[in-house]
C-alpha cells in the first residue's frame, strides 16, 4: 500500500462515526426566476476532505458563499457544528475558517505580524497558537519576510495559516491551488491532509484540477445546474473487487478458451489485432489465471490493470461537461 492509499485509508476510517460538521439542508438560491443552486444537500464529516466539483456555472461558488453567509439564503438551511446559519449566524460562523477569494495580506509587513493583526479580532488566539500554524504550513523561515516578497504558494499557505487561527471546526476553501505551479499544487495537497489529520478539521475543497481531487479527497460531490448530481466515496479498490484488466498474450483465442474454465474470470472482449483480452479478475485469483494459461500453452507478455480516473468518472457523471 503506498503512502497516498494508506492517507486515504486513515482519512475514511476517521470519517466513519465521526462528528458531522457541515449539513446543507434543500440549499436553494434564486436570482429573480432564475435558481443558481437547487436543494442541494450534502454533509461532511470532521477529519474528512470533500471535493466540491461542478461543470462551468454549476453553483458551485454561489453555495459556498452560502455556506458562510457572504449571500443570502433563498431556501433550505447551511448547518455548522449544528448551528444553523440563518438562524443562529453568529454561533454558526465562529466555527469556519476558509479563503473564498485570494487572500488579501498588509504586502510591507511580516506574515507574523499579518497573522498577528488578524489574530486581534478575537480573544482566544495567542502568540503561541500563531506559532502552531506557523510551522503547520511550514512558514517557520518566511515568517518575518515581508508578505511582498512571498511567492503565490507562500501566500496560499499563509492565507489557510490565518483561516486556522481561531481552531475552525470547518475549512472551506475555493480553488486553493489556482495559479500554483506543480510543487506548489503537491506542497499545498500534502498540507491540506496534514492539517485533517493534526486538527481534526472537516475541509470543503472546490477545485478543477480532478487530478488533484482524486489524490487529495477522500470524497467527492457532484453538482451541475445547481443540482446534486452524485456524491462518491474516492476509495482505493481491495483485493475483493474485481479490476478490469488487460493481458496482452500469444494466442488470444485459445487463452480465452483456456479462460473459460475459470468462473472467477470474466473475459469481456477480445481484441485480436492487438493480442490482448479484456477481463475481470479479483487480485488473489490472477496467479492461478496465469498457471491456466501457462498449461494451455499461452504466453503470457504482460497485464495491465485499466481503471476509470476522476476525471473519466467527472464526464460520465455530468454528461461530458467541462469542468472549471
Amino acid at each position: 500500500m503506498t503512502l497516498t492509499q494508506r492517507n486515504m485509508s486513515q482519512e475514511t476510517e476517521r470519517a466513519d462515526g465521526a462528528e458531522t460538521v457541515l449539513q446543507l439542508e434543500n440549499l436553494t438560491k434564486r436570482i429573480g426566476r432564475k435558481t443558481i443552486v437547487d436543494h442541494l444537500s450534502f454533509e461532511v464529516k470532521q477529519g474528512e476532505i470533500v471535493g466540491l466539483l461542478g461543470p462551468n456555472g454549476a453553483g458551485k461558488t454561489t453555495a459556498i458563499r452560502m455556506m458562510t453567509g457572504l449571500i443570502r439564503i433563498s431556501g433550505g438551511d447551511v448547518r455548522i457544528a449544528g448551528k444553523s446559519i440563518r438562524a443562529q449566524f453568529k454561533e454558526a460562523i465562529v466555527h469556519v475558517g476558509g479563503i473564498i477569494e485570494n487572500p488579501e495580506f498588509y504586502p510591507y509587513m511580516s506574515g507574523f505580524d499579518n497573522l498577528k493583526q488578524a489574530a486581534r479580532m478575537t480573544d482566544s488566539v495567542t502568540d503561541t497558537r500563531i506559532r502552531e500554524v506557523i510551522a503547520l504550513l511550514g512558514l517557520e523561515e518566511a515568517q518575518y519576510k515581508k508578505v511582498k516578497t512571498y511567492s503565490l504558494g507562500m501566500r496560499q499557505r499563509l492565507g489557510i495559516a490565518q483561516a486556522l487561527l481561531d481552531r475552525p471546526k470547518l475549512l472551506i476553501l475555493d480553488e486553493p491551488t489556482n495559479g500554483l505551479d506543480p510543487a506548489g499544487i503537491r506542497e499545498m495537497r500534502d498540507y491540506l491532509k496534514q492539517i485533517a489529520c493534526s486538527e481534526r478539521i472537516a475541509i470543503l475543497v472546490s477545485s478543477h484540477l480532478l487530478s488533484e481531487i482524486e489524490q487529495m479527497c477522500s470524497r467527492v460531490v457532484v453538482i451541475q445546474n445547481g443540482r446534486l448530481v452524485t456524491e462518491q466515496s474516492v476509495r482505493h479498490r481491495t483485493d475483493s473487487q474485481q479490476p478490469a484488466i488487460r493481458i496482452r498474450v500469444d494466442k488470444p483465442e485459445q487463452a480465452q478458451e483456456a479462460l473459460r474454465t475459470l468462473g472467477q474470470v470474466q473475459v469481456q472482449e477480445v481484441r485480436e489485432a492487438e493480442s490482448e483480452l479484456l477481463c475481470r479478475v479479483s487480485d488473489t485469483d490472477i496467479p492461478g489465471m496465469i498457471d491456466t494459461l501457462r498449461l494451455a500453452g499461452v504466453a503470457v507478455y504482460r497485464i495491465t490493470e485499466t481503471t476509470k480516473s476522476l476525471e473519466d468518472e467527472f464526464l460520465q457523471w455530468t454528461g461530458g461537461s467541462q469542468i472549471a
